[in-house]
């Protein structure tokens, strides 16, 4: 059992009072939805604990400027991947063979950074259980190209709600993921680069100075990506997601989120199998 440090400053912008309560409403979740969570040896996190805290913080200052919507999202629950199966326990070997490789490449640091992704629950169904795919639903989530997986910052987990997909009820999953970044270089969103420009870069941001996405290339998107948790949330506004996606994209500035308060630095979680 290994020890992840959370390397990232998380910025908290909204207040506990304004934190939707946990144990508010239903925690049941639908089975039919989830059917992964028992297929996989999912583990449910405690509302009480540690890693709970971390979590639920991360996600709710991550909504920036929407504290507004921040008041209308709930999360229904926070489950760990155990990394159980055999091609589960490959994979946490495999991201760990890997961390150690562009670690001794950049003289040490690996640069491992805690990143969300947001997807339709098949495609995180999926995902957790066999893996990354370059055509996993490619054509409709806008963080999925046939070259590469983004993912947003762990102060950034609204840009991913946003690429998630929520069914009747609300009900939306998001990843929560380790990723090897190693040394970076920046791509610009009309670039038609499919790997990495010298074997001197690992990984891809839109800005070194201040990323709002971590591009992993596909050849590594197994190997540099590791899902450690799975957050189900309910979101009823993203059940007209393209009128409201379009809204906000014209309301939003890239450099309006400011943080308020720092916290979260170099708190420590223990995962299970990694």
């Amino acid at each position: 059992m290994n020890q992840i440090v959370v390397e990232d400053q998380v910025s908290v912008t909204i207040g506990d009072d304004q934190i939707p309560c946990a144990t508010s409403g239903s925690n049941e979740i639908d089975s039919d939805g989830l059917e992964f969570v028992v297929k996989n040896g999912l583990a449910k996190i405690q509302e009480s604990s540690l890693e709970d805290f971390i979590i639920r913080t991360s996600f709710f200052s991550g909504m920036g400027q929407n504290s507004g919507l921040a008041k209308k999202t709930k999360i229904v629950a926070i489950h760990k991947n155990l990394n159980s199966s055999w091609s589960g326990k490959a994979r946490a070997q495999s991201f760990q063979v890997f961390s150690k490789a562009v670690a001794d490449k950049c003289g040490g640091d690996a640069n491992v950074k805690y990143a969300w992704y947001g997807a339709a629950s098949d495609e995180i169904s999926d995902i957790v259980m066999h893996g990354f795919s370059w055509c996993l639903k490619a054509d409709g989530n806008r963080d999925c190209s046939r070259h590469s997986i983004s993912l947003s910052p762990a102060k950034f987990s609204f840009d991913s709600v946003l690429s998630s997909e929520v069914d009747e009820n609300g009900l939306g999953l998001l990843l929560l993921c380790r990723v090897i970044l190693g040394k970076q270089e920046v791509v610009t969103a009309d670039s038609n680069q499919f790997h990495p420009s010298s074997p001197e870069f690992d990984s891809s941001v839109d800005d070194l100075s201040a990323p709002r996405k971590y591009i992993v290339w596909s050849p590594y998107m197994n190997s540099h990506i590791l899902p450690c948790y799975i957050i189900s949330f309910e979101a009823p506004y993203l059940r007209g997601k393209k009128d409201f996606q379009a809204a906000t994209d014209t309301k939003s500035e890239r450099n309006s989120w400011k943080p308020v308060v720092s916290c979260c630095s170099q708190l420590v979680l223990k995962q299970g199998g990694v």
